[in-house]
């Protein structure tokens, strides 16, 4: 019996077993039988439409940091700030430790990990490897955790619940911008970009 290649082959990543991968139909999602570790999902979409869901993902992003989040009234007076109003507010009023984990998780982070997934699929478009790709993959895998979104909308959302008691409060485009940020971001968590490893050849040295 011939040996077989790399590429048909899946290897458990917490428990190392190696298995013969198979073609997965829509919606089915490969588990290993040994520790119940997801091995592969079926991806509906391909390099192409993930660069052009990417690209959305940073005009609503740019649009998210530039727009007034909420807008806040008390006896006729209004002030409205926006994400980065906020963390320079936390930051004078002596929550640095706060606001550097706000500056990073909300927009240092994301950004970082839109800039290397555009970076590895508008090569990928191509079937080529960027360069670097080793080191952004694992770049990717460790820097997922870390972009919190979505948990900021939520926070935002209580927030604003909490504070309508006190005060008139005002959701503004910035809060609907990152809404919409999370609902991309809930869309790529559901990619396994391991795809890249078999959808790019590696550059000829």
């Amino acid at each position: 019996m011939g040996q077989a290649s790399p590429a048909s082959l899946l290897i458990c990543e917490h428990c190392d077993t190696v298995y013969r991968r198979r073609a997965l139909e829509c919606g089915e999602v490969a588990c290993c039988p040994r520790c119940r570790a997801v091995l592969e999902r079926h991806h509906r979409l391909g390099v192409n439409s993930l660069l052009a869901l990417l690209l959305t993902a940073m005009i609503v992003f740019v649009q998210a940091n530039i727009w007034p989040i909420v807008t806040l009234g008390l006896n006729g007076q209004y002030s409205a700030t926006t994400l980065w109003g906020m963390i320079i507010t936390m930051w004078q009023q002596q929550a640095q430790v706060v606001a550097v984990l706000a500056a990073c998780t909300l927009f240092f982070f994301p950004m970082a990990k839109m800039l290397m997934m555009g970076w590895l699929l508008w090569f990928a478009r191509r079937g080529r490897r960027a360069p670097g790709f080793v080191p952004l993959m694992v770049g990717l895998h460790r820097i997922g955790p870390w972009t919190m979104s979505e948990v900021f909308v939520l926070g935002a959302l209580v927030a604003i619940v909490k504070a309508h008691v006190y005060f008139e409060v005002i959701a503004d485009p910035g809060i609907y911008a990152y809404a919409v940020l999370t609902l991309l971001i809930t869309i790529f968590s559901g990619v396994d970009l391991r795809l890249l490893w078999d959808e790019t050849a590696e550059s000829p040295t």
